[in-house]
């Protein structure tokens, strides 16, 4: 669990974002502050529509803010160029998406490279690489298989299998259990909440306070706002009290 003497891995300053389309304007997130320190587990919360995807798609340089400052680890990201923030993204982001996102005709295997395959790795470091990532989400026995032959909660571990293998500084996670069942979505986030545990810091995006529990705090945003914090102690006790 992250402590205040730890550095802050994510610094937002009045982060805004507005989209044009067809001389409307959109405002999906306006005013945003959060620090994310080193080893913090922080979930999002919110209703549909509310700026979540938006805020993650900005931290993981998928998108960029209309106003405001975003320094990771200590860089402004603003004068980066689209090599630039592709590198970062390889290095030091890791995505767990709702849908999995894995290559159909590649196997678990190779899914879980490919990332260090665009680093230019040598091969054994790879191996070794992906061995340990593979062992790390209890995927192993399975990587020779292709994810058609998986179960959604397989396919999720996988993905953060590949998630975790490059060794990144923060792993973002987009509606982790959206697609699983109650079972399969728990034993997700019992393996986030290993890896947070472990020393990972963690920036989630989650519409169901049972999850929420598992971070160390949750920000929760209404029409693109950070409306409220509350802690962990106090998600415990909420989610105890229904």
């Amino acid at each position: 669990m992250a402590t205040s003497a730890q550095p802050a891995v994510i610094s937002l300053n009045g982060i805004t974002k507005v989209f044009y389309t067809d001389e409307v304007e959109t405002h999906a997130l306006a005013g945003i502050h959060l620090e994310i320190l080193a080893g913090e587990f922080v979930a999002i919360g919110g209703p549909s529509g509310c700026g979540k995807s938006t805020l993650l798609s900005i931290l993981g340089l998928l998108d960029t803010a209309t106003a405001g400052e975003y320094i990771l680890n200590n860089q402004p990201v603003v004068n980066l160029n689209l090599g630039e923030r592709s590198r970062i993204r390889n290095r030091e982001i890791g995505f767990i998406f709702q849908s999995f996102n894995l290559i159909g005709d590649l196997s678990v295997y190779e899914n879980v490279e490919l990332p260090l395959t665009y680093r230019g790795m040598p091969s054994s470091e790879r191996k070794q690489r992906c061995q340990e990532a593979l062992e790390r989400v209890g995927m192993a026995h399975r990587a020779r298989h292709l994810p058609s032959q998986l179960s959604g909660g397989q396919q999720q571990r996988v993905a953060v299998a590949r998630a975790l293998v490059g060794k990144p500084a923060i792993l973002l996670a987009d509606e982790p259990t959206g697609n699983l069942d109650s079972k399969n979505g728990d034993a997700v986030m019992d393996l986030l909440h290993e890896l947070h545990e472990a020393g990972a810091t963690i920036c989630m995006v989650t519409h169901d306070p049972r999850f929420s529990r598992y971070a160390d705090r949750t920000v929760h945003l209404f029409d693109g706002q950070i409306v409220d914090e509350s802690q962990a102690q106090e998600q415990a006790a909420t989610v105890s009290g229904h």
